[in-house]
């Protein structure tokens, strides 16, 4: 691997998400877009990167697989689905190859079968990219330390676009699991994340969700503790998938020059050593 400029390849860049990631690429002097990848038989095979993106051409096109760039590349970028994600990962570990990935709504089971790559292929894993966003745990972590043993109820209130196919998204639920930790409770022992009826009064050691999915929403995350006559509220909005999409290249650069090992946006913004 190599901490200068490293050949970075995006999966599913005909998606939204992908098409954002060439553009951050794109933009920043200290990494090099060299492959994208779409689905195997795509109408897209072939197409510029760059007029895919809106961003002019480049002069790089669109593949269907990951050996055929296998040599011209040092990290992926993956924001896909659980399985394609896996099996990405497998690849990334069998080439040498450093991974970022963003993916979300990943089981138990697949966080397992993860963290068994983990001393295999260097790798950044994280629910949410934006340094803002993880920023934002830092002082929910804080925040919870300070308040949450002290009579307030804590609720997690996420909303994104109605395409968004998981619930909650990873990101609120990894908020859930930084205030959970802060107050040492187990998330699936005390998360809520269904009302519905009859469900009788509130638990003081409930940590509550709700979800809205409703038109094009980026993305927004608030955490309420509240108690008898004050609420405090910590809210992280984004309007633009740019802020996610120049996250997932900075951990590119970063982990291009890490030994293997699963690592967070913690490693890659140095927050833990504040």
């Amino acid at each position: 691997m190599t901490t200068a400029a490293p050949r970075i390849a995006i999966v599913g860049v005909a998606g939204r998400m992908g098409r954002t990631l060439v553009n951050a690429v794109c933009q920043d002097d200290g990494a090099t877009l060299a492959a994208g990848i779409v689905e195997p038989g795509s109408s897209l095979v072939g197409a510029d990167l760059g007029e895919l993106a809106g961003v002019g051409r480049l002069g790089i096109s669109a593949v269907d697989s990951l050996a055929s760039v296998v040599d011209d590349i040092d990290v992926l970028i993956d924001f896909t689905t659980p399985a394609v994600t896996l099996a990405n990962l497998a690849f990334c570990a069998e080439h040498g190859k450093g991974i970022v990935i963003g993916t979300t709504g990943l089981s138990d089971a697949e966080l397992e079968k993860l963290d068994g790559y983990a001393q295999r292929v260097p790798m950044v894993f994280a629910p949410n990219m934006s340094v803002g966003v993880n920023l934002t745990l830092k002082l929910l972590e804080t925040a919870a330390r300070a308040l949450g043993d002290e009579g307030y109820d804590i609720e997690v209130i996420e909303a994104h676009h109605r395409h968004k196919v998981d619930a909650p998204s990873g990101t609120a639920l990894r908020m859930g699991e930084v205030v959970a930790a802060a107050l040492d409770r187990n998330l699936k022992e005390h998360g809520v994340f269904e009302r519905v009826g009859q469900c009788g009064p509130r638990q003081a050691s409930e940590i509550g969700f709700a979800t809205v999915r409703a038109g094009d929403i980026v993305g927004e995350h608030t955490v309420m503790f509240a108690t008898e006559g004050e609420r405090i509220e910590i809210t992280h909005k984004a309007s633009s998938r740019m802020t996610f999409a120049r996250g997932a290249v900075r951990a590119a650069r970063w982990v291009s020059g890490q030994g293997v090992g699963r690592y967070g946006m913690n490693d890659v913004l140095g927050l833990d050593e504040q």
